[in-house]
Protein backbone atom coordinates (compact mmCIF):
# COMPACT_ATOMS: atom_id res chain seq x y z
CA UNK A 1 0.00 0.00 0.00
CA UNK A 2 1.01 3.27 -1.29
CA UNK A 3 0.93 6.32 1.29
CA UNK A 4 1.65 10.13 0.10
CA UNK A 5 2.20 12.82 2.86
CA UNK A 6 0.05 15.86 2.37
CA UNK A 7 1.41 19.28 3.15
CA UNK A 8 -0.80 21.36 5.44
CA UNK A 9 -1.03 24.97 4.39
CA UNK A 10 0.24 27.38 7.32
CA UNK A 11 -0.83 30.83 7.80
CA UNK A 12 1.55 33.70 9.13
CA UNK A 13 2.75 37.56 8.03
CA UNK A 14 1.05 39.42 11.24
CA UNK A 15 2.62 42.39 11.72
CA UNK A 16 2.75 45.29 13.86
CA UNK A 17 2.55 48.77 12.29
CA UNK A 18 5.75 50.27 13.55
CA UNK A 19 6.13 53.36 11.45
CA UNK A 20 9.61 55.57 11.19
CA UNK A 21 10.26 55.03 14.75
CA UNK A 22 13.27 53.78 16.52
CA UNK A 23 13.69 51.26 19.56
CA UNK A 24 10.08 50.24 19.36
CA UNK A 25 8.98 53.76 19.95
CA UNK A 26 6.64 55.45 17.54
CA UNK A 27 8.22 58.69 15.30
CA UNK A 28 6.60 61.06 17.40
CA UNK A 29 7.58 59.65 20.77
CA UNK A 30 11.44 58.79 18.72
CA UNK A 31 11.97 62.68 18.12
CA UNK A 32 10.60 63.58 21.42
CA UNK A 33 13.58 61.59 22.96
CA UNK A 34 16.25 62.62 20.59
CA UNK A 35 15.35 66.48 21.18
CA UNK A 36 15.36 65.69 25.22
CA UNK A 37 18.97 64.26 24.40
CA UNK A 38 19.80 67.28 22.21
CA UNK A 39 18.46 69.63 25.03
CA UNK A 40 21.03 67.65 27.51
CA UNK A 41 24.04 67.82 25.27
CA UNK A 42 23.38 71.25 24.27
CA UNK A 43 23.02 72.40 28.39
CA UNK A 44 26.22 70.41 29.44
CA UNK A 45 27.98 72.80 26.57
CA UNK A 46 27.09 75.61 28.37
CA UNK A 47 27.50 75.12 31.81
CA UNK A 48 27.06 72.49 34.49
CA UNK A 49 24.23 75.07 36.39
CA UNK A 50 22.16 74.86 33.19
CA UNK A 51 22.78 71.21 33.08
CA UNK A 52 21.74 70.83 36.43
CA UNK A 53 18.55 72.69 36.07
CA UNK A 54 17.37 70.38 32.84
CA UNK A 55 18.36 67.20 33.20
CA UNK A 56 15.70 65.68 35.99
CA UNK A 57 13.02 66.94 33.32
CA UNK A 58 14.88 65.66 30.50
CA UNK A 59 15.87 62.18 32.12
CA UNK A 60 12.47 62.30 33.06
CA UNK A 61 10.69 62.39 29.38
CA UNK A 62 13.40 59.86 28.41
CA UNK A 63 12.67 56.86 31.00
CA UNK A 64 8.68 57.52 30.97
CA UNK A 65 9.25 56.67 26.58
CA UNK A 66 12.11 54.03 26.85
CA UNK A 67 11.05 52.06 30.19
CA UNK A 68 8.13 50.28 29.76
CA UNK A 69 5.67 48.07 31.98
CA UNK A 70 4.57 44.89 30.31
CA UNK A 71 5.20 46.04 26.86
CA UNK A 72 3.23 49.57 27.87
CA UNK A 73 5.52 52.82 28.07
CA UNK A 74 5.37 54.23 31.78
CA UNK A 75 3.89 57.47 30.13
CA UNK A 76 0.92 55.92 28.69
CA UNK A 77 0.22 53.52 31.83
CA UNK A 78 0.82 56.89 33.88
CA UNK A 79 -1.51 58.64 31.53
CA UNK A 80 -4.09 55.87 31.35
CA UNK A 81 -4.14 56.13 35.32
CA UNK A 82 -4.69 59.45 35.45
CA UNK A 83 -7.47 59.33 33.68
CA UNK A 84 -9.33 56.54 35.15
CA UNK A 85 -8.54 58.21 38.84
CA UNK A 86 -10.08 61.47 37.24
CA UNK A 87 -13.45 59.75 35.76
CA UNK A 88 -14.04 57.26 39.20
CA UNK A 89 -14.09 60.87 40.61
CA UNK A 90 -16.76 62.26 38.35
CA UNK A 91 -19.02 58.99 38.94
CA UNK A 92 -18.28 58.01 35.33
CA UNK A 93 -17.43 54.31 36.67
CA UNK A 94 -20.54 53.97 38.02
CA UNK A 95 -24.12 53.50 36.31
CA UNK A 96 -27.68 53.64 37.29
CA UNK A 97 -30.77 52.96 35.62
CA UNK A 98 -34.45 52.81 35.47
CA UNK A 99 -36.03 53.83 38.65
CA UNK A 100 -33.21 53.98 40.76
CA UNK A 101 -31.65 56.46 38.30
CA UNK A 102 -33.41 60.30 37.89
CA UNK A 103 -33.15 62.50 34.93
CA UNK A 104 -33.46 62.62 31.23
CA UNK A 105 -30.69 59.62 31.23
CA UNK A 106 -32.95 57.21 33.07
CA UNK A 107 -33.67 55.13 30.45
CA UNK A 108 -30.39 54.41 28.56
CA UNK A 109 -27.47 51.80 27.80
CA UNK A 110 -24.49 52.75 29.69
CA UNK A 111 -20.94 54.18 28.49
CA UNK A 112 -20.26 53.92 24.67
CA UNK A 113 -23.74 52.52 24.18
CA UNK A 114 -25.48 55.37 25.09
CA UNK A 115 -25.87 56.97 21.91
CA UNK A 116 -26.87 54.10 20.12
CA UNK A 117 -30.70 53.27 18.80
CA UNK A 118 -31.96 50.82 17.15
CA UNK A 119 -34.04 51.25 13.62
CA UNK A 120 -36.14 48.69 12.12
CA UNK A 121 -35.54 48.52 8.07
CA UNK A 122 -37.83 46.21 5.56
CA UNK A 123 -35.65 44.41 3.03
CA UNK A 124 -36.98 43.37 -0.53
CA UNK A 125 -38.50 39.84 0.98
CA UNK A 126 -40.76 41.60 2.90
CA UNK A 127 -38.76 40.79 6.18
CA UNK A 128 -37.27 43.00 8.31
CA UNK A 129 -34.10 43.47 9.97
CA UNK A 130 -32.65 45.86 12.93
CA UNK A 131 -29.62 48.49 12.30
CA UNK A 132 -27.76 49.87 15.38
CA UNK A 133 -27.30 53.72 14.70
CA UNK A 134 -24.62 55.46 16.58
CA UNK A 135 -25.85 58.86 16.65
CA UNK A 136 -22.37 60.89 18.10
CA UNK A 137 -20.24 58.46 15.16
CA UNK A 138 -22.77 58.35 12.48
CA UNK A 139 -22.04 54.81 12.18
CA UNK A 140 -24.58 51.93 11.44
CA UNK A 141 -24.52 48.51 11.95
CA UNK A 142 -25.92 45.14 10.58
CA UNK A 143 -25.26 41.74 11.91
CA UNK A 144 -26.14 38.48 10.19
CA UNK A 145 -26.63 35.51 12.32
CA UNK A 146 -24.48 33.17 10.60
CA UNK A 147 -23.75 29.25 10.94
CA UNK A 148 -19.76 28.04 10.66
CA UNK A 149 -19.11 24.99 9.36
CA UNK A 150 -16.15 23.32 11.99
CA UNK A 151 -12.87 22.75 9.80
CA UNK A 152 -12.93 19.12 11.98
CA UNK A 153 -15.52 17.92 9.54
CA UNK A 154 -14.17 19.02 6.43
CA UNK A 155 -10.71 17.98 4.43
CA UNK A 156 -7.75 20.18 4.14
CA UNK A 157 -8.63 21.48 0.61
CA UNK A 158 -12.16 22.74 1.58
CA UNK A 159 -10.46 24.46 4.69
CA UNK A 160 -7.87 25.97 2.32
CA UNK A 161 -10.44 26.96 0.25
CA UNK A 162 -12.61 28.97 2.69
CA UNK A 163 -9.90 30.53 3.94
CA UNK A 164 -8.48 31.38 0.84
CA UNK A 165 -12.28 33.09 -0.12
CA UNK A 166 -11.94 34.79 3.51
CA UNK A 167 -9.43 36.81 2.49
CA UNK A 168 -10.79 37.59 -0.54
CA UNK A 169 -14.00 38.77 0.66
CA UNK A 170 -11.74 41.06 3.15
CA UNK A 171 -10.06 42.18 0.59
CA UNK A 172 -13.03 43.26 -1.46
CA UNK A 173 -13.96 45.65 1.54
CA UNK A 174 -11.19 47.89 -0.10
CA UNK A 175 -13.27 49.23 -2.32
CA UNK A 176 -16.40 49.58 -0.41
CA UNK A 177 -15.31 52.80 1.15
CA UNK A 178 -18.65 53.24 3.36
CA UNK A 179 -17.78 49.77 5.46
CA UNK A 180 -15.79 50.74 8.41
CA UNK A 181 -14.83 47.77 10.16
CA UNK A 182 -16.16 44.20 10.59
CA UNK A 183 -16.83 42.14 13.29
CA UNK A 184 -16.57 38.45 13.76
CA UNK A 185 -18.31 37.58 17.05
CA UNK A 186 -18.27 33.94 18.46
CA UNK A 187 -20.63 33.85 21.50
CA UNK A 188 -20.59 30.58 23.66
CA UNK A 189 -22.36 29.73 26.88
CA UNK A 190 -23.60 26.56 28.71
CA UNK A 191 -27.17 25.65 27.65
CA UNK A 192 -29.10 26.73 30.26
CA UNK A 193 -31.68 23.76 29.95
CA UNK A 194 -34.75 25.89 29.83
CA UNK A 195 -35.89 24.81 26.19
CA UNK A 196 -35.13 20.98 26.87
CA UNK A 197 -37.07 21.10 30.01
CA UNK A 198 -39.52 22.72 28.26
CA UNK A 199 -39.71 20.43 25.82
CA UNK A 200 -39.93 17.52 28.11
CA UNK A 201 -42.25 18.03 30.46
CA UNK A 202 -44.70 18.98 27.71
CA UNK A 203 -44.31 15.17 26.85
CA UNK A 204 -44.01 13.09 30.01
CA UNK A 205 -47.28 11.21 30.71
CA UNK A 206 -48.29 11.37 34.41
CA UNK A 207 -49.57 7.84 34.01
CA UNK A 208 -46.24 6.64 32.35
CA UNK A 209 -43.92 4.28 33.89
CA UNK A 210 -41.82 5.51 36.90
CA UNK A 211 -38.43 4.07 36.04
CA UNK A 212 -38.88 5.85 32.41
CA UNK A 213 -39.83 9.24 34.11
CA UNK A 214 -37.00 9.65 36.66
CA UNK A 215 -34.84 8.62 34.00
CA UNK A 216 -36.03 11.61 31.40
CA UNK A 217 -35.91 14.16 34.72
CA UNK A 218 -32.07 12.92 35.39
CA UNK A 219 -31.17 13.77 31.52
CA UNK A 220 -32.77 17.22 31.76
CA UNK A 221 -31.33 18.13 34.97
CA UNK A 222 -27.36 16.59 33.44
CA UNK A 223 -27.86 17.92 29.71
CA UNK A 224 -27.08 21.83 30.75
CA UNK A 225 -23.30 20.38 31.79
CA UNK A 226 -22.97 18.30 28.57
CA UNK A 227 -24.62 21.04 25.73
CA UNK A 228 -23.67 24.55 24.80
CA UNK A 229 -25.20 27.13 23.29
CA UNK A 230 -23.05 28.85 20.32
CA UNK A 231 -23.67 31.39 18.00
CA UNK A 232 -21.34 33.07 15.26
CA UNK A 233 -22.31 36.74 14.25
CA UNK A 234 -20.97 38.77 11.58
CA UNK A 235 -21.69 42.38 12.19
CA UNK A 236 -20.53 45.18 9.48
CA UNK A 237 -20.30 48.68 10.33
CA UNK A 238 -21.05 51.30 7.53
CA UNK A 239 -20.52 55.19 8.00
CA UNK A 240 -22.33 56.57 5.49
CA UNK A 241 -20.52 59.83 5.59
CA UNK A 242 -17.65 57.64 3.82
CA UNK A 243 -20.05 56.96 0.98
CA UNK A 244 -19.56 58.30 -2.48
CA UNK A 245 -22.90 59.13 -2.95
CA UNK A 246 -22.84 61.23 0.70
CA UNK A 247 -27.00 60.42 2.16
CA UNK A 248 -28.45 63.15 3.35
CA UNK A 249 -30.15 61.83 5.97
CA UNK A 250 -30.69 58.99 7.45
CA UNK A 251 -33.19 57.23 5.53
CA UNK A 252 -30.93 57.81 2.25
CA UNK A 253 -28.42 55.58 4.60
CA UNK A 254 -30.26 53.05 5.17
CA UNK A 255 -31.40 52.31 1.70
CA UNK A 256 -27.75 52.07 0.49
CA UNK A 257 -27.15 49.89 3.39
CA UNK A 258 -29.39 47.26 1.74
CA UNK A 259 -28.46 47.93 -1.36
CA UNK A 260 -24.87 47.11 -0.46
CA UNK A 261 -25.67 44.03 1.93
CA UNK A 262 -26.73 41.38 -0.83
CA UNK A 263 -23.45 41.31 -2.47
CA UNK A 264 -21.42 41.06 0.96
CA UNK A 265 -24.05 38.60 3.00
CA UNK A 266 -23.65 36.02 -0.44
CA UNK A 267 -20.40 36.12 -0.64
CA UNK A 268 -19.76 34.99 2.95
CA UNK A 269 -21.26 31.64 1.63
CA UNK A 270 -18.19 30.46 0.06
CA UNK A 271 -15.97 31.22 3.17
CA UNK A 272 -17.17 28.37 5.61
CA UNK A 273 -20.39 30.63 6.50
CA UNK A 274 -24.27 29.56 6.07
CA UNK A 275 -25.66 32.64 6.13
CA UNK A 276 -29.20 32.12 8.48
CA UNK A 277 -30.62 35.40 7.72
CA UNK A 278 -30.04 39.44 9.55
CA UNK A 279 -30.42 40.08 12.81
CA UNK A 280 -34.02 41.64 13.59
CA UNK A 281 -34.80 43.92 16.98
CA UNK A 282 -35.63 41.38 19.57
CA UNK A 283 -32.70 39.22 18.69
CA UNK A 284 -30.03 42.12 19.13
CA UNK A 285 -32.16 43.24 22.43
CA UNK A 286 -31.95 39.57 23.30
CA UNK A 287 -27.95 39.43 22.84
CA UNK A 288 -27.40 42.61 25.32
CA UNK A 289 -29.66 41.80 27.74
CA UNK A 290 -28.26 38.52 28.35
CA UNK A 291 -24.61 39.69 27.76
CA UNK A 292 -25.59 42.28 31.20
CA UNK A 293 -27.56 39.78 32.90
CA UNK A 294 -26.41 36.27 32.34
CA UNK A 295 -28.64 34.50 34.76
CA UNK A 296 -31.78 35.62 32.96
CA UNK A 297 -30.66 33.79 29.61
CA UNK A 298 -32.69 30.63 29.93
CA UNK A 299 -36.18 32.65 30.33
CA UNK A 300 -35.07 35.00 27.76
CA UNK A 301 -34.43 31.72 25.06
CA UNK A 302 -37.82 30.67 26.63
CA UNK A 303 -39.59 34.04 25.49
CA UNK A 304 -37.70 33.82 22.34
CA UNK A 305 -38.42 30.47 21.46
CA UNK A 306 -42.01 31.60 21.28
CA UNK A 307 -41.77 33.35 18.22
CA UNK A 308 -40.51 36.73 20.03
CA UNK A 309 -43.97 38.58 20.95
CA UNK A 310 -43.31 37.51 24.63
CA UNK A 311 -39.97 38.96 23.87
CA UNK A 312 -40.88 42.24 22.49
CA UNK A 313 -43.65 43.14 25.28
CA UNK A 314 -40.39 43.10 27.75
CA UNK A 315 -37.90 43.58 26.10
CA UNK A 316 -36.46 46.96 24.00
CA UNK A 317 -33.21 48.43 23.47
CA UNK A 318 -33.58 51.06 25.91
CA UNK A 319 -34.06 48.76 28.90
CA UNK A 320 -31.79 46.28 27.32
CA UNK A 321 -28.97 47.17 29.23
CA UNK A 322 -28.21 46.79 33.24
CA UNK A 323 -29.86 48.24 36.17
CA UNK A 324 -26.72 49.07 37.48
CA UNK A 325 -23.28 48.78 36.54
CA UNK A 326 -19.68 49.22 38.20
CA UNK A 327 -16.26 49.11 36.31
CA UNK A 328 -13.57 48.37 38.39
CA UNK A 329 -9.73 48.41 36.81
CA UNK A 330 -9.31 45.06 36.59
CA UNK A 331 -13.51 43.73 36.20
CA UNK A 332 -16.35 44.73 35.17
CA UNK A 333 -19.96 44.16 37.58
CA UNK A 334 -22.89 44.50 35.80
CA UNK A 335 -26.35 43.27 37.21
CA UNK A 336 -25.85 39.49 38.25
CA UNK A 337 -22.79 39.04 36.09
CA UNK A 338 -18.81 40.26 36.24
CA UNK A 339 -17.04 40.13 33.50
CA UNK A 340 -13.65 40.49 32.25
CA UNK A 341 -12.18 41.43 28.64
CA UNK A 342 -8.74 40.67 27.27
CA UNK A 343 -7.57 42.46 23.90
CA UNK A 344 -4.88 41.17 21.41
CA UNK A 345 -1.37 42.71 22.22
CA UNK A 346 0.25 40.08 20.04
CA UNK A 347 -0.83 38.31 16.87
CA UNK A 348 1.06 34.53 16.86
CA UNK A 349 4.71 35.11 15.64
CA UNK A 350 5.15 31.53 13.53
CA UNK A 351 2.82 30.16 11.39
CA UNK A 352 0.30 28.90 12.02
CA UNK A 353 -2.98 25.96 10.50
CA UNK A 354 -6.25 27.26 10.16
CA UNK A 355 -7.79 26.10 13.07
CA UNK A 356 -5.41 27.62 15.44
CA UNK A 357 -8.44 29.93 17.17
CA UNK A 358 -10.32 26.60 17.76
CA UNK A 359 -9.67 26.33 21.31
CA UNK A 360 -10.10 29.91 22.25
CA UNK A 361 -13.69 29.55 20.28
CA UNK A 362 -14.48 26.22 21.72
CA UNK A 363 -17.70 26.45 24.61
CA UNK A 364 -16.20 26.59 27.65
CA UNK A 365 -17.97 26.41 31.57
CA UNK A 366 -18.92 30.15 31.75
CA UNK A 367 -20.40 32.96 28.96
CA UNK A 368 -17.76 33.76 26.47
CA UNK A 369 -17.79 35.90 23.40
CA UNK A 370 -14.45 36.55 21.34
CA UNK A 371 -14.81 39.25 18.46
CA UNK A 372 -12.27 39.53 15.92
CA UNK A 373 -12.51 42.97 14.48
CA UNK A 374 -11.10 43.89 10.87
CA UNK A 375 -10.75 47.34 9.86
CA UNK A 376 -10.36 47.40 6.29
CA UNK A 377 -8.07 50.19 4.52
CA UNK A 378 -9.01 51.93 1.46
CA UNK A 379 -7.94 50.30 -2.02
CA UNK A 380 -6.37 53.63 -2.84
CA UNK A 381 -4.37 54.25 0.64
CA UNK A 382 -2.95 50.44 1.20
CA UNK A 383 -0.25 50.61 -1.40
CA UNK A 384 1.03 54.03 0.51
CA UNK A 385 0.79 52.42 3.71
CA UNK A 386 2.68 48.90 3.17
CA UNK A 387 5.25 50.96 1.31
CA UNK A 388 5.36 53.45 4.58
CA UNK A 389 5.43 50.68 6.41
CA UNK A 390 8.79 49.24 4.19
CA UNK A 391 10.56 52.57 4.19
CA UNK A 392 10.39 52.75 7.99
CA UNK A 393 11.57 49.41 8.35
CA UNK A 394 14.76 49.97 5.86
CA UNK A 395 15.17 52.83 7.68
CA UNK A 396 15.72 51.05 11.15
CA UNK A 397 18.55 48.78 9.17
CA UNK A 398 20.38 51.74 7.57
CA UNK A 399 20.35 53.40 11.08
CA UNK A 400 21.65 50.08 12.80
CA UNK A 401 24.11 49.91 9.92
CA UNK A 402 25.02 53.27 10.19
CA UNK A 403 25.86 53.00 13.98
CA UNK A 404 27.74 49.40 12.88
CA UNK A 405 25.26 47.43 15.23
CA UNK A 406 24.20 43.95 14.13
CA UNK A 407 20.17 44.16 13.25
CA UNK A 408 18.37 42.00 16.08
CA UNK A 409 16.44 38.78 14.64
CA UNK A 410 13.22 40.52 16.00
CA UNK A 411 13.69 43.65 13.33
CA UNK A 412 14.97 40.99 10.75
CA UNK A 413 11.90 39.64 10.67
CA UNK A 414 9.92 42.42 11.02
CA UNK A 415 11.52 43.75 7.74
CA UNK A 416 10.86 40.51 6.04
CA UNK A 417 7.03 40.68 6.71
CA UNK A 418 6.86 44.37 5.66
CA UNK A 419 8.49 43.32 1.80
CA UNK A 420 6.29 40.41 2.05
CA UNK A 421 3.32 42.90 2.70
CA UNK A 422 3.81 44.81 -0.19
CA UNK A 423 4.45 42.41 -2.32
CA UNK A 424 0.81 40.66 -1.85
CA UNK A 425 -0.72 44.05 -1.54
CA UNK A 426 0.75 44.73 -5.34
CA UNK A 427 -0.69 41.17 -6.36
CA UNK A 428 -4.46 41.87 -5.09
CA UNK A 429 -4.22 41.29 -1.23
CA UNK A 430 -6.39 43.12 1.02
CA UNK A 431 -4.21 45.26 3.92
CA UNK A 432 -6.20 46.00 6.90
CA UNK A 433 -5.89 46.36 10.87
CA UNK A 434 -7.00 43.88 12.82
CA UNK A 435 -7.59 43.39 16.54
CA UNK A 436 -9.22 40.62 18.89
CA UNK A 437 -11.58 40.98 22.14
CA UNK A 438 -12.49 38.44 24.57
CA UNK A 439 -14.79 38.72 27.54
CA UNK A 440 -15.74 36.12 29.80
CA UNK A 441 -18.70 36.39 32.29
CA UNK A 442 -19.28 34.61 35.70
CA UNK A 443 -22.52 34.83 37.41
CA UNK A 444 -20.58 33.66 41.24
CA UNK A 445 -18.19 36.37 41.37
CA UNK A 446 -15.93 33.34 43.24
CA UNK A 447 -15.31 31.93 40.09
CA UNK A 448 -13.78 34.61 38.70
CA UNK A 449 -10.27 33.28 38.95
CA UNK A 450 -11.13 30.06 37.29
CA UNK A 451 -13.01 31.99 34.04
CA UNK A 452 -10.23 34.32 34.14
CA UNK A 453 -7.57 31.20 33.93
CA UNK A 454 -10.02 29.26 31.44
CA UNK A 455 -9.51 32.07 28.87
CA UNK A 456 -5.72 32.53 28.91
CA UNK A 457 -5.24 29.58 29.22
CA UNK A 458 -7.44 28.87 25.73
CA UNK A 459 -5.29 32.50 24.30
CA UNK A 460 -1.76 30.54 25.14
CA UNK A 461 -2.95 27.17 23.16
CA UNK A 462 -4.12 30.07 20.02
CA UNK A 463 -0.29 31.48 20.25
CA UNK A 464 -1.83 34.87 20.89
CA UNK A 465 -1.00 37.37 23.41
CA UNK A 466 -3.70 39.29 25.59
CA UNK A 467 -3.55 41.65 28.03
CA UNK A 468 -6.16 42.54 29.72
CA UNK A 469 -8.11 45.71 29.27
CA UNK A 470 -7.19 47.50 32.37
CA UNK A 471 -9.49 50.86 33.70
CA UNK A 472 -11.25 49.94 30.24
CA UNK A 473 -13.22 46.98 30.93
CA UNK A 474 -16.96 48.51 29.87
CA UNK A 475 -15.58 49.67 26.58
CA UNK A 476 -14.21 46.20 25.75
CA UNK A 477 -17.31 44.68 26.87
CA UNK A 478 -19.58 46.69 24.47
CA UNK A 479 -16.72 45.77 22.28
CA UNK A 480 -17.71 42.60 21.69
CA UNK A 481 -21.50 43.06 21.54
CA UNK A 482 -22.83 43.41 18.27
CA UNK A 483 -23.27 47.27 18.90
CA UNK A 484 -20.51 48.17 16.53
CA UNK A 485 -18.04 49.61 19.02
CA UNK A 486 -14.67 49.58 18.19
CA UNK A 487 -12.27 51.39 20.69
CA UNK A 488 -9.24 51.61 18.53
CA UNK A 489 -11.68 54.25 16.77
CA UNK A 490 -13.49 55.48 19.66
CA UNK A 491 -10.09 56.63 21.16
CA UNK A 492 -10.00 59.11 17.97
CA UNK A 493 -13.45 60.04 18.18
CA UNK A 494 -14.72 60.21 21.48
CA UNK A 495 -14.45 63.19 24.47
CA UNK A 496 -11.66 62.25 26.84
Amino acid sequence: MMTTDQQIRTYGGWRRSRGMGLLGLGAAQTLTVFAAITVLLIAASISLTVLAWVAAPAVLTIALLMLRWDGVPLAAGITRRVRWLIGTTRGYTSYRSGLMAVGEHAWQLPGVLAPTSLLTVVDDSGGDYAVVYNRRLGTMTVTLRCAATSTWLADSQATTTWVANWGGWLANLGYVPSVKHVAVTVDTAPDPGSRLSDYMTGRIVPHGPAAARRVLQRLVEVSPSAAADVETRVSLTFSPAASPSKPKDVDEALAEISRTLPGLQDSLGGCGLTVLGRATTDHLTAIVRTAYDPAIRGDVARLAGRGGTDLSRWLDWDTSGPIAAEEHVDRYVHDSGTSVTWSMHEAPRQNVHADVLARLLAPGPYPKRVSLVYRPLPAGDAARVVESEVNAAQFRQAYHRAQKRDESARDLADRERANQTAREEAIGAGVGLMSLFATVTVVDAGDLGKAVADVESRADVAKIRLRRMWASQAAGFAATLPCGVCPPQLSRHWPR
